[in-house]
């Protein structure tokens, strides 16, 4: 299934960095990549262990109704030097606007320096089902009950 996710670049991104797009045919996510402001182009900038910051796209998007994007790690950033998302998946809401920023975090233990127009995370396009919440005076029954974290198995 195909849908369309109508994009536009702020006034100060630079048009030489890609859209998002997927890398091979069978892709789920599609790579966003970062728009630094001008004075971060030449050099990026760094995020140091444990430090958190909203990348930048460059990017706005129109999702449409019914749907949402989420904000996925990369696997290869994710293994290779610890970066991820603090808030994974992060979720774009359809009738979200702004700046499209990405929060990464370095898990890792050394600094990482982040290029203009490197991948830094995906993004997933996904249908959204919205529930109506009823207070009821009881739940249904199952077999696993009360049992909560852990209590299906190991870890």
């Amino acid at each position: 299934m195909r849908v369309s996710v109508k994009v536009i670049r702020e006034e100060w991104a630079d048009a030489e960095v890609a859209l998002p797009r997927y890398e091979t045919a069978g892709a789920a996510g599609a790579d966003l990549r970062a728009n630094l402001a001008p004075e971060d182009r030449a050099d990026g900038f760094t995020l140091e262990p444990m430090a958190r910051r909203i990348v930048p796209t460059g990017l706005r998007v129109e999702i449409p109704g019914g749907y949402e994007m989420q904000i996925r790690p990369r696997s290869g950033l994710a293994l290779k030097h610890g970066i991820s998302l603090p808030n994974t998946p992060g979720t774009i809401d359809a009738d979200y606007r702004g700046p499209l920023g990405v929060l990464l975090i370095n898990l890792g233990n050394v600094p990482f320096t982040i290029a203009h127009g490197e991948r830094i995370a995906q993004a997933i396009v996904a249908p959204v089902v919205q529930a109506r919440f009823e207070l009821t005076e009881g739940l249904g029954a199952t077999t696993r009950g009360t049992g909560g974290f852990g209590s299906t198995g190991r870890g």
